[in-house]
């Protein structure tokens, strides 16, 4: 392997607004964005409607982002906040599935009464003696609650790129995430009451 040319810069990250906005003459350059953001799109999607949803879904956010290219806002760098705030609306879709699947997570995962002394296996039971709380809270909670708290929790969003994605202040990003987190903790307890 050869070292780079003395005296050249390092290469240049290209923004995803440089990208779309090349991407309206040349639209094979929006592949790029399908490459950086599916697998992070596609999971999201997966941890919200499960996955033969997910691959739709995500296919189907990269499709509208594509034809509405023209109108993205080419002053943001990052279109990832965007590209959440697509997929977020086509979950909107799928609602009544999304608290219809946690309901039914809610009803078939007993708790198991698994003891070992390894750190992962231990890691595991809690992980399955949870997954029933949890996903009743999540039902619970109003469809912008759960949609903030999703986006922060499983995309790791920050607050202005939630209120980015789902076209709200960032306080009420703050307020939806607070009262999603009470409920939960309502439903759930506290963690060493679940063991």
């Amino acid at each position: 392997m050869s070292a780079p040319p003395q005296g050249s810069a390092p290469p240049i990250e290209v923004t995803d607004a440089h990208l779309i906005e090349q991407s309206w003459r040349h639209p094979e350059r929006f592949g790029v964005l399908f490459d950086r953001y599916f697998d992070i799109l596609h999971r999201y999607v997966h941890m919200r409607l499960g996955e033969s949803a997910a691959d739709d879904i995500a296919a189907e956010t990269f499709l509208r982002a594509f034809r509405s290219r023209q109108r993205y806002d080419v002053s943001r760098p990052s279109a990832r906040a965007w590209l959440y705030g697509i997929a977020s609306n086509l979950v909107a879709d799928h609602r009544r599935n999304e608290a219809r699947r946690y309901r039914a997570l809610a009803r078939s995962a007993e708790p198991s009464d698994v003891a070992s002394h390894d750190d992962g296996v231990v890691q595991r039971v809690s992980a399955a003696i949870m997954q029933p709380q949890l996903a009743s809270g999540l039902a619970r909670l109003s469809a912008g609650d759960r949609d903030v708290l999703m986006l922060v929790a499983c995309a790791q969003l920050s607050y202005e790129e939630v209120a980015d994605a789902l076209g709200i202040p960032r306080g009420t990003v703050g307020s939806r995430l607070n009262r999603a987190r009470k409920k939960l903790r309502k439903v759930i307890g506290p963690y060493e009451e679940a063991l």
